[in-house]
């Protein structure tokens, strides 16, 4: 399973970049210590240094999705700024939202074409006789690759159809990077109140988030009594 989260400071000052880094470097040490496999897909540096305005990972395992869930919403972090010292705010909220991954196409054989020619460069008579070079297309894009490394003809296109899946590989991560730029939405939807996480201080450290359902009972309350007025 691979789910892809977004955090973001939104329209956020430079403390909230700042919140940003921080963010991200518990969500690698959290995936880690659950043996998640996380990649870094997309991060921009925000102004002032050890700052980011965005940043997007990928993570696959078998507890993803219940590892996203427990990330996604509003992160709030209680402290002094960073950058202005005399500065009286000290709150700062940043977002985390969930950005649905592009689907995988798995890479047919039927839609690979090899082609054999002769190598080219040092070799000596051997290649200018044998064609033991390969060239491999990948069909639906066009995609292709060339693999002249050994005498043998049967090597040669292993090597060619490893490099082509690992280019096509390459190419659906550039796709992916390009399709998370897209989500920069969510960079204007920060919301604050009712974070998922609360962190505080110049150390970061994780502050519990009690929930409180006092104001949800005092409404059904009122609505109660409206309904009996």
């Amino acid at each position: 399973m691979e789910k892809i989260i977004q955090i973001a400071a939104g329209r956020g000052p430079a403390e909230c970049t700042w919140v940003v880094a921080q963010v991200l470097k518990k969500v690698l040490e959290e995936a880690q210590d659950q043996n998640l496999d996380v990649v870094l897909l997309q991060r921009e540096k925000g102004e002032e240094n050890g700052t980011i305005e965005t940043a997007s990972i990928s993570v696959k395992g078998k507890n993803a999705d219940q590892f996203v869930k427990s990330w996604v919403g509003t992160i709030q972090w209680i402290g002094q700024s960073q950058f202005r010292k005399m500065h009286k705010r000290k709150n700062w909220f940043i977002g985390i939202f969930e950005i649905e991954p592009q689907k995988n196409a798995i890479v047919s054989e039927n839609d690979i074409q090899y082609q054999a020619m002769r190598s080219s460069g040092a070799g000596g008579q051997h290649v200018n006789k044998v064609s033991s070079a390969i060239r491999a297309t990948h069909i639906p894009t066009g995609i292709a690759v060339v693999a002249m490394d050994s005498r043998s003809q049967h090597q040669n296109k292993k090597l060619a159809t490893e490099r082509l899946i690992k280019k096509l590989e390459d190419e659906k991560l550039v796709k992916l990077k390009n399709h998370v730029g897209k989500q920069w939405e969510n960079q204007l939807h920060v919301e604050r109140g009712n974070p998922v996480r609360v962190f505080t201080g110049s150390d970061f450290k994780k502050n519990k988030v009690e929930k409180s359902y006092k104001g949800t009972r005092q409404k059904l309350k009122n609505d109660l009594r409206n309904e009996n007025n």
